[in-house]
């Protein structure tokens, strides 16, 4: 009877060799011979630290270990060393690796070993940047935290042949640390040190993307049994913020390094390669509770945002998930607001592709703010420089994406069908790219909802919030499409949400909430509060042509006729092809047949023909 194949749970490593093909068809005998040579060496350090090199296979390796302390351990400490060994070399065939652990079931059978497990290290793998290495998200939860590593967050991402996303998590060895020796081999500890005026501490490079470390917030309540309230804000913060593909977040295990210690932000943002910092203080006074947030540019050492918060201990666990929203919900609008002002300050040369990004971000806004097609076209041209150097640059895409969609909108360019196609194939490139941004889905899905599939439009819009729900942009355009899909009570809900998340976004988004207040209200024939919605609306993005028109139907039932004629004279400047589409039928902005009717009599009243 044959021996029925075994079952079990194991931390999973998965290695490959990056460009192995491009390697060999330089020098196939000296490719051979360093990938060879370096996966003996790896084999060596797994077989230190515990784990079993299953197989090597021409370009890849796996093992398996029992502890998932051990793999990450084993896989930093060969990747120093074969960078170590790699710059030794004065050619150009230097072996780089990439590296996936997980945890998962593998299936021992005929001395070899498959399942879920080693497929999910793989794709972990594909993930990583060569010399890298990525963890699934288990993995990270299961290495103690007095190990010297940072996890930084990718975010979810949907991986082939998994159905639901896998959070996957950059290790990296903090920097002035040593790695654990094996506990008996002849591998000793190794440290990581970059040359430094300061001893025993690296000088990290800031990532392009914005960076940012929230530290441990000071408890100053005296009691230290409320270091647990402090701490678990501080790391739910620290959750919730590696939501947001854009932000490159320190992991707790670093930020937590300078705990009660007296320590300058300038020295803290050095040791942790971070542009921006959160810090914080609890106060607790009978059944009251008062939480201070202040978010700093460490570059400049300057103040971004501060904000106060109080509560009632009546339900403790409440209190901290409303608090962690709302600071959440406010920084990363202000970082993005920090990030556009720094784009604008770059100098025109040598830029970098997010450096470009952020050029392109800034006349992203004011092409907004001024409703010139013009500056439209040249945020689009921006935004192509920086993808012509990163093909992947999910912000660039964003910018160019969204800009494509609104010169839809605004019936801009000979062709407004083109860019409506332009935006939906955007969004497809974006989506490849990084499938857990929720920025892609909402692209998507406005494009859904200008050819009139709504259904599809609110699965997308749905999907982005679902991945980021403390993302006050998403909640404001989903609100919009919702509004248009005639589901009224959610986009009021999903408004009143984002305005509560970020009363101090940046006024094209907070205009959008406030647009999605109008559109609800109008198609509830609520044209009063509708005219009160599209005040605030305009005031915050005057050249913008849904609200104008909605405006100008809102004022002839309200019998404001001067107040319409108003808004029609602004439309023209900026959008005069916008009526004109919606009365032909060229654009229909609302789902519901009778919405529609309502814009068009009211348009018609006002003397569109």
């Amino acid at each position: 009877m044959a021996n029925r194949p075994s079952r079990k749970l194991a931390v999973i490593l998965h290695a490959d060799v990056v460009g192995s093909t491009e390697l060999v068809q330089r020098d196939e005998a000296v490719a051979h011979e360093r990938i060879r040579d370096a996966f003996r060496g790896f084999s060596e350090i797994i077989t230190a630290y515990g784990g079993v090199t299953q197989e090597i296979r021409g370009d890849a390796l796996v093992a398996e270990f029992s502890r998932a302390s051990d793999a990450v351990t084993a896989a930093i400490l060969f990747q120093i060393r074969n960078s170590e060994s790699s710059a030794q070399l004065e050619d150009n065939m230097q072996p780089q690796l990439r590296i996936g652990i997980s945890l998962g079931e593998v299936i021992v059978a005929d001395n070899t070993v498959t399942g879920a497990g080693i497929v999910l290290a793989q794709r972990l793998e594909q993930l990583a940047a060569p010399g890298g290495v990525v963890v699934q998200g288990s993995v990270s939860e299961t290495v103690p935290s007095r190990l010297p590593f940072t996890f930084e967050s990718l975010g979810e991402q949907v991986l082939k042949g998994f159905n639901h996303p896998v959070r996957a998590f950059v290790a990296k060895l903090i920097p002035g640390e040593c790695l654990p020796a094996p506990e008996s081999s002849d591998v000793p500890a190794i440290q990581h040190d970059l040359p430094d005026d300061t001893p025993g501490r690296a000088i990290l490079e800031v990532p392009d993307k914005p960076s940012i470390a929230v530290l441990a917030f000071t408890n100053m309540s005296g009691d230290p049994d409320q270091e647990y309230f402090s701490d678990g804000i501080t790391e739910d913060i620290i959750t919730e913020l590696s939501r947001f593909s854009g932000l490159f977040v320190i992991a707790r295990n670093s930020s937590f390094a300078f705990k009660n210690q007296s320590v300058d932000v300038k020295t803290i943002a050095r040791d942790l390669g971070v542009r921006y910092m959160l810090e914080g203080s609890v106060r607790r006074a009978g059944h009251r509770l008062r939480i201070n947030a202040q978010l700093l540019d460490t570059e400049k050492a300057t103040h971004i945002w501060a904000e106060r918060y109080d509560g009632d201990l009546d339900d403790i666990f409440d209190l901290q998930d409303e608090i962690t929203r709302n600071i959440v919900g406010s920084i990363a609008p202000q970082i993005e607001i920090a990030e556009t002002e720094r784009g604008r300050r770059l100098p025109a040369a040598n830029l970098t592709s997010y450096e470009l990004s952020l050029k392109a971000q800034a006349m992203f806004y004011d092409s907004a703010r001024s409703g010139t097609s013009d500056l439209r076209e040249e945020t689009i041209k921006a935004a192509q420089a920086a993808l012509d150097l990163d093909p992947r640059n999910t912000h660039a895409l964003w910018i160019q994406g969204y800009s494509y969609a609104m010169q839809y909108l605004y019936r801009w360019g000979s062709d407004p069908e083109e860019s409506l196609d332009r935006a939906r194939d955007i969004a497809e490139r974006f989506l490849q790219a990084d499938s857990s941004n929720p920025k892609a889905y909402l692209i998507r899905a406005m494009t859904y909802t200008f050819r009139g599939e709504f259904d599809a439009a609110i699965a997308d819009f749905r999907r982005a919030f679902a991945l980021n729900p403390n993302f006050a942009m998403n909640a404001m355009i989903m609100a919009w499409g919702e509004s248009l899909a005639g589901m009224t009570r959610e986009a009021k809900e999903h408004a009143e949400l984002a305005l509560r998340l970020s009363p101090r976004d940046m006024d094209v988004w907070l205009g959008d909430a406030y647009l999605a207040l109008l559109q609800a209200s109008f198609a509830e024939r609520d044209f009063e509060e509708a005219k009160k919605w599209g005040l605030l609306a305009v005031q915050l993005t005057a050249k913008a042509p849904i609200r104008r028109a909605l405006m100008i139907a809102s004022c002839i039932y309200t019998g404001d006729p001067e107040g319409a004629a108003h808004h029609a004279r602004e439309l023209e400047t900026f959008a005069p092809d916008f009526i004109p589409s919606i009365l032909s039928g060229a654009m229909t902005l609302y789902k519901m047949p009778e919405h529609n009717i309502l814009l068009i009599e009211g348009l018609r009243k006002a003397g569109f023909t």
